[in-house]
């Protein structure tokens, strides 16, 4: 079993191929409705000391899917992502703390919608692999809960039975292949 002390110091990149940058909000207050963008850019720049290391990240907003052509135009839309406006949201790592074996709390700076906010991430480490093709590639999970009125996305209807139809709440889910360059 590897520790995140494997890691190789230097620049790592993110294989989209086997990412995952996902979502999951609350519909009509009874069900999740589950997206993810399937264009990301990211580097992990791993520090001689691993907690010290850097993570820069971008989204291209015109690739969310959730399945329902009709949904994910209206979230492009102003009401939500405002792609025109704002095509891409990126995080950039401002801190890293142990948290116990393999389990770290990653601070970071996310911008949506042209607003920055911190957000910190529940980090796992999932392990250190050589692949087939000469390569080391490093698995990461990482996720956390944020509301989406802190970037502006308000857009909301008032359900006549009570609650809304788009929660505020929505969980980051992201599972990251990076591959050292």
């Amino acid at each position: 079993m590897s520790s995140i002390e494997d890691l190789t110091p230097g620049v790592w990149n993110v294989d989209p191929s086997h990412s995952t940058v996902a979502f999951v909000a609350r519909h009509l207050m009874v069900s999740k409705v589950r997206g993810h963008f399937t264009k990301f850019t990211g580097t992990l720049t791993i520090a001689e000391n691993p907690l010290q290391s850097k993570v820069e990240a971008s989204v291209d907003i015109d690739s969310l899917t959730t399945n329902d052509e009709s949904r994910d135009a209206h979230l492009r839309s102003a009401d939500f992502f405002d792609l025109e406006k704002n095509p891409t949201m990126t995080l950039v790592s401002t801190g890293l703390e142990e948290k116990g074996r393999d389990k770290y709390l990653m601070h970071t700076d996310l911008t949506v919608n042209g607003t920055t906010r911190p957000v910190d991430f529940d980090l796992e480490f999932i392990g250190v692999s050589k692949d087939p093709w000469g390569g080391t590639r490093a698995g990461f999970s990482a996720e956390t809960d944020v509301s989406r009125k802190d970037w502006g996305l308000e857009w909301n209807v008032a359900l006549e039975t009570g609650g809304v139809l788009v929660g505020d709440k929505v969980k980051l889910e992201f599972e990251i292949e990076a591959v050292k360059a």
